[in-house]
């Protein structure tokens, strides 16, 4: 007859034994839960900031041109800027189209430059990975946080400039600048495709941002690496002598949105800048997660 003694039973309500070099009830998917993050973000005062620029900015681009009034045709050509105040819509499209090249760079860059970097300089990542929080869970959670903040800054300020240009000019079909205009019930869809191709052209930026928060322990640094690259790869753009080389840059489809809003929508710029921007958010965001899955974290 055996005398061995016999297993330890599961504690009542467990359910299941102990798992092997784990804690009874342990399951890292529910470490750092989505709307635990999303609420820590949302509370902090950067959020706020940026959000309430955002929403002022279509504010003062009314007042600027209610200062110097109707605005006229430039010297290269009429642009969206000259019909600005022709509807609601003509305003929502020039408020992209000033703040697509770099206003709101800054946002994303922000949001996902801040997320892992924040973190190691208030000295409490090490105190998240002891939770013990998974290093994917954890990168995983804060991307996808910053992402979808992101992706909301990106939507405000056209929605609210389309909110306040109607009131301030009226309810009315997107005029274009070469002549021509876009019926209302046409224009609103066209602009909801100028902005989702906006937010992923921005995944470039985003990805970036957010690799750079993996590899310092300043935040500052990763936002300001982030800007200050994406600010090269518009200069490089610029150097005409480059020609086709220019087509692996982000920033040379930054603005083919504005095929959207033709008389005749054409996909093959959209198309080519999104290959493009997610191959390069591709490439950061494993570099990111592979970098820090054997990182040390001392922070």
């Amino acid at each position: 007859m055996s005398t061995a003694p016999a297993a330890p039973a599961s504690p009542a309500g467990a359910g299941a034994p102990f798992p092997a070099g784990g804690t009874a009830g342990y399951r890292p998917g529910r470490t750092l839960r989505l709307r635990v993050e999303a609420r820590r973000q949302l509370r902090r005062r950067r959020t706020i900031i940026v959000f309430g620029l955002l929403v002022a900015l279509p504010f003062i681009l009314m007042a600027a041109f209610a200062i110097g009034g109707t605005p006229s045709e430039g010297s290269n050509g009429p642009t969206l800027i000259d019909t600005a105040t022709a509807s609601g819509a003509n305003f929502a499209a020039t408020c992209l189209f000033v703040s697509a090249g770099f206003v709101l760079v800054v946002p994303v860059a922000l949001f996902c430059g801040d997320t892992v970097a924040s973190e190691a300089g208030w000295s409490s990542l090490r105190y998240l990975l002891a939770a013990p929080v998974p290093r994917t869970r954890l990168l995983s959670v804060k991307f996808t946080v910053a992402l979808a903040f992101s992706a909301v800054a990106i939507l405000v300020l056209p929605a609210v400039a389309l909110l306040a240009g109607t009131v301030a000019y009226g309810w009315g079909g997107l005029q274009l600048p070469a002549g021509g205009e876009l019926a209302s019930g046409h224009a609103v869809p066209r602009m909801v495709i100028a902005v989702v191709y906006i937010m992923v052209s921005q995944l470039v930026t985003a990805a970036l941002a957010f690799w750079l928060s993996t590899i310092t322990d300043a935040p500052l640094g990763a936002v300001g690496g982030a800007v200050g690259l994406t600010i090269v790869g518009n200069v490089l753009d610029a150097v005409t002598a480059l020609k086709s080389y220019r087509d692996v840059l982000p920033a040379h489809w930054q603005f083919s949105w504005l095929d959207s809003v033709q008389p005749t929508m054409e996909w093959s710029g959209m198309l080519q800048g999104t290959s493009v921007s997610v191959s390069y958010a591709l490439v950061f965001t494993a570099l990111a997660f592979r970098g820090f899955r054997t990182k040390d974290i001392v922070s």
